[in-house]
């Protein structure tokens, strides 16, 4: 196992955005069974929510000096077990204030894998010298889409949450301990001293960079927390095919992300960039307007195309910036463009109860011409 990810190092990243997105994409497909059990409306479920962002958000404060402090491997291994547990103890609440504080601890799991998966993917183009990042993330959207599958059809066969996430942590738990215990890293892309302040201040670039991410987060985002429920509340659909509405879009995206480096060593970040936003926003205003399922469903699934590669282009500009340190810059990018999500589950939940949840979708417009503007923020200062 060791020898194998030694000489191969990328399908090692790989794996570990799909555990990473399987551990937490097994929460979403279950949020309207969860809503049902607790009994509460959806500004309610929009405000239980925000324990999750809330936990990235505060974590990601010091997650850079948990990155430098603790080996790639045992993040992974005490992480991911760490997430799929809180989702656990998740299912056991009755009360959304207890919900909510339980899933800061999940969150303070994402804070720190996700700053040390995008890492360890940098490290490695810096080491391959090729663009890896995009299919890493394609791997996070496998991982997401097998989640969404299986939470639906679970969803379907009426077996409770709480089992589902019992099943879902056991699996976890073995094959990462399996996969990464032997694990080495790759060698950090240029030694730095650590960062002596809490919060990372993001340089101007990556300011602009935090402006050009915001709408894909949004996006996959609403998606995320609010697509399965849209699909439940608007047309009514069986738990099967609400579920299908997140899985669309997680399929799309990971198959985007799969061959998307090519395409941007070929065209450049800034025309695929430009292509992804005019794919969101057609996939918002199909959401937005759809008359029947199956046009809601043609919707997200470019939703989930659109939004591709984005995220990962503005992690890779990040890592590579050299105003400051790599694990600075990925930390102020993820910190400031995770305020989105601390936002989002109370406002678009909120929106939904009282207007609709078409207006919650209408809602990312406003973000997609931010981003449409900022796209040149792809040029960074390279190392």
């Amino acid at each position: 196992m060791k020898e194998y990810f030694q000489t191969k190092p990328n399908e090692a990243v790989f794996v570990s955005f799909f555990l990473y997105a399987f551990s937490l994409g097994t929460l979403f497909p279950r949020l309207g069974d969860l809503q049902t059990q607790m009994g509460i409306d959806k500004a309610t479920l929009g405000f239980a929510l925000i324990g999750l962002p809330f936990g990235v958000q505060v974590t990601l404060l010091f997650a850079d000096r948990i990155v430098r402090k603790v080996n790639f491997r045992m993040i992974l291994i005490i992480g991911l077990p760490l997430l799929s547990i809180s989702q656990c103890l998740s299912a056991l609440m009755q009360s959304p204030y207890l919900f909510a504080g339980i899933l800061i601890i999940g969150g303070a799991s994402i804070a720190v894998v996700e700053v040390a998966v995008n890492l360890e993917a940098d490290r490695i183009e810096a080491s391959f010298g090729r663009r890896i990042m995009n299919r890493s993330h394609a791997y996070w959207s496998f991982g997401f889409f097998g989640a969404g599958i299986i939470g639906a059809g679970f969803s379907q066969l009426g077996i409770s949450p709480f089992l589902h996430f019992v099943a879902t942590t056991f699996v976890i738990t073995i094959v990462t301990a399996l996969l990464f215990i032997k694990y080495v890293a790759a060698k950090p892309r240029r030694e730095s001293p650590p960062q002596k302040k809490l919060f990372v201040w993001p340089s101007k670039s990556i300011f602009f960079l935090v402006v050009f991410s915001l709408s894909a987060m949004l996006v996959e985002g609403a998606s995320i927390d609010w697509s399965v429920i849209f699909m439940r509340d608007i047309f009514n659909t069986v738990p099967l095919i609400s579920g299908l509405s997140l899985a669309l879009a997680a399929i799309a995206q990971g198959i985007v992300r799969y061959f998307a480096d090519q395409f941007v060593d070929q065209y450049g970040p800034e025309k695929v960039s430009f292509y992804s936003l005019n794919s969101m926003v057609l996939g918002v205003a199909l959401v937005v307007f759809s008359p029947n399922p199956f046009t809601a469903l043609l919707g997200f699934l470019l939703l989930g195309g659109g939004s591709a590669v984005i995220f990962p282009l503005a992690m890779s500009a990040a890592a590579r910036d050299s105003e400051k340190t790599p694990e600075e810059n990925v930390a102020s990018l993820a910190q400031f463009v995770f305020v989105v999500f601390l936002l989002a589950p109370p406002i678009l939940g909120f929106i939904g109860e009282y207007f609709g949840l078409r207006w919650s979708f209408a809602l990312c417009f406003p973000f997609l011409i931010a981003s449409m503007l900022s796209i040149s923020a792809l040029k960074t200062k390279e190392n």
